[in-house]
């Protein structure tokens, strides 16, 4: 791996910069340190704001991929006019995987990628949409509400299962939706973004009421299941993973 950047070829954000990702000083290396930084973390998040109206200003999503063989982890960040749903600036960051798989701690393995990632873009980010989680976490900290509390960006979790959690199955209609809960307490919502499909479950992240979180997701998704910012940004980190990982990059 090579320090500096270059541009990747092809697909939805040609011009992405790529970076390498230097891991923070004193990162989390243990199950019991990662575990104290989501406690002193957690009392951070910001739940009474309403963050910015769906379709204003710039909408950015984030997403990582991994060769756990190769230990290398690939995190892509594309940037949307969130009034058309074009794309108008992206880059990825490449680095080694930080932390151990532990359930519930995935943030320490992404979060290193993630947040070069979005230093290397040339605008500010706006909102941030994960592929993952915020409250909807067993420890009520995931991604989504550590990537905001580290930023200070307004965050929002949409995944793509409930994790542990349940809910009932939304009515059928577009804009359907049930709570995602733990017992009696509601961690997010399963929203029908098209009629006919599996709902995505929906999270508060940071700085972001449900309501509006749910409202941004359904203007992101006006085609398919899933927001246009993860699908951009799943198939850019893929591609970045798959260029990097190649074997003349000496992997």
């Amino acid at each position: 791996m090579t320090d500096g950047r270059q541009t990747t070829g092809g697909g939805p954000a040609a011009d992405a910069t790529v970076t390498t990702v230097r891991v923070p000083a004193g990162w989390p290396a243990t199950e019991e340190q990662a575990l104290a930084v989501q406690d002193e973390l957690r009392g951070r998040v910001v739940l009474d704001e309403p963050g910015p109206p769906p379709g204003t200003g710039r909408v950015t999503g984030v997403d990582v991929a991994y060769d756990d063989g190769r230990d290398v982890v690939v995190a892509a960040a594309v940037v949307l006019d969130a009034a058309t749903l074009d794309v108008v600036a992206a880059s990825t960051a490449v680095g080694r995987v930080p932390f151990p798989y532990v359930p519930g701690l995935l943030a320490f393995r992404e979060l290193p990628a993630v947040l070069a990632a979005l230093e290397a873009l040339p605008c500010a980010p706006g909102l941030v949409v994960c592929d993952g989680y915020g409250l909807a976490h067993p420890r009520r900290f995931g991604l989504a509400s550590h990537l905001g509390v580290l930023t200070g960006l307004p965050t929002i979790g949409v995944a793509k299962n409930p994790f542990t959690f349940t809910h009932e199955e939304p009515d059928a209609p577009r804009g359907s939706a049930a709570p995602l809960c733990a017992g009696e307490e509601e961690v997010g919502r399963a929203l029908r973004t098209r009629a006919g499909t599996k709902p995505v479950f929906v999270s508060v992240g940071h700085r972001m009421t449900l309501d509006a979180a749910c409202a941004h997701t359904l203007h992101l998704a006006p085609r398919f299941r899933l927001p246009e910012t993860t699908r951009h940004a799943d198939a850019l980190c893929r591609r970045a993973l798959k260029e990097t990982t190649a074997p003349r990059q000496g992997f």
